[in-house]
């Protein structure tokens, strides 16, 4: 199965994205990936995330892959004018610019929209455009603090933790790709545009909807507690094995609890009076965990999954990532994309979802500063000799025609 037999239902939208770092890129990768059109205005010097070593180069090559690349300085009218022209010919609007900056450069929601009324507009800040926070700095690990995530992550006696990953950034850009795709949908039948808005804030509020309807519930402030559930035993519990590893499982219904105890040997469990009921094993969690690791603990991880399994238990081996980046289920799922062209080679994960039974298998890398700059000129009624004035008043960088990239350091 390849790319070009892949359903792709956005083919023929143009989308202009003016992101930077993971949220709104991210949303724009994932249109990508249906199809459209996605160029990426980029600084002279190129998005942020380019001047940060390696950790901003995976950014820029997981969340870019398949776009084109016009480099242009906003800092100049004729840039603005550039941007204002590739604006007016596309369909989908992105940008991550901090609550304020959108306006400064003329490219703020009603002015473009009074010129475009049928674009769609999305865009992603820190911590919304309405409260007193509006106009702060938001970065993911600001919104992991500020949000509880970090606060719920992490040992009970332990400080604090960040997710492993740029979840608020992750999750922000899957909302903003929801939005877009609703406003898209909404256009399709109306003809008019709309503006999509989102946060990281209100990203990782709603990735915890069932922790606020427990607060709710029960007005106990949740507490970070490791592994387990705070009010389900076994589940989420983790076993250490004999070989060195580890895993984890659930089996807190009765009948799993039963079958987990049959499992490990000890059928009698299931009607001892610290183990007969959910609740009972919650407040002898200490004692349960005792029992699993003594007996469970005691198999190599391998043998120990696969009683587990065969006894119908939810389980799963607590591995490293890269055992994950070989794992069968993730090749057979064909979400795995291979990514190459003349700058780069590499892989990278295409949409979550599949389309008929396909997806995406390949997809063009994340392109170079200004790698198609040119042909997007072209494209907007540009003559070569205007890119050229523009190339050399340093308004645009023209990587396609060999132009030296400025090594300034990005503001």
């Amino acid at each position: 199965m390849t790319g070009t037999a892949v359903t792709r239902p956005l083919a023929g939208l143009r989308v202009v994205d003016l992101g930077q770092y993971i949220a709104a890129p991210g949303a724009g990768q994932n249109l990508a990936d249906l199809g459209a059109d996605v160029i990426k205005v980029e600084p002279p010097a190129g998005d942020q995330a380019r001047g940060i070593g390696p950790f901003g180069q995976a950014m820029v090559r997981a969340n870019n892959r398949g776009k084109r690349s016009l480099a242009v300085d906003l800092r100049t009218g004729a840039g603005r004018q550039v941007v204002d022209d590739l604006v007016d010919s596309a369909d989908v609007l992105l940008h991550n610019f901090r609550h304020g900056v959108s306006a400064r450069l003329g490219l703020d929601p009603d002015t473009v929209l009074a010129r475009r009324p049928g674009l769609v507009y999305g865009f992603v800040t820190g911590f919304g455009t309405r409260g007193p926070s509006a106009y702060r700095v938001g970065l993911d690990v600001a919104a992991q603090a500020e949000f509880a995530v970090m606060d719920l992550t992490g040992e009970a006696d332990g400080d604090p933790q960040r997710v492993g990953f740029t979840v608020a950034d992750v999750l922000a850009a899957q909302a903003l790709t929801s939005g877009v795709l609703a406003a898209l949908l909404h256009r399709a039948t109306t003809g008019r545009g709309e503006v999509v808005e989102t946060s990281l804030m209100e990203a990782v509020v709603h990735a915890q909807a069932a922790t606020w309807a427990e607060y709710g519930l029960s007005g106990a402030v949740p507490r970070r507690r490791g592994h387990g559930q705070a009010r389900a035993a076994p589940a989420a519990d983790l076993v250490r094995t004999r070989d060195g590893g580890a895993l984890v499982l659930s089996a807190y219904t009765a009948d799993k609890f039963a079958a987990l105890c049959s499992l490990i040997g000890r059928p009698e469990l299931a009607d001892d009076p610290r183990f007969a009921t959910n609740a009972a094993r919650v407040a002898h969690r200490p004692q349960l965990l005792e029992v699993l690791h003594s007996t469970l603990g005691g198999l190599d991880r391998p043998q120990a999954l696969e009683r587990l399994r065969s006894a119908g238990i939810v389980c799963g081996a607590v591995r490293r990532f890269d055992e994950v980046v070989g794992d069968a289920d993730v090749l057979a799922s064909g979400l795995i994309a291979d990514c190459r062209g003349a700058h780069a080679a590499y892989t990278a994960p295409t949409t979550p979802f599949s389309l008929g039974g396909r997806r995406p298998t390949s997809s063009p890398p994340a392109p170079e500063v200004g790698e198609h700059t040119g042909p997007v000129l072209a494209e907007l009624g540009r003559s070569e000799a205007d890119i050229r004035a523009l190339t050399e008043g340093g308004v645009v960088v023209r990587a396609d025609a060999g132009t030296a990239v400025p090594k300034e350091e990005p503001t």
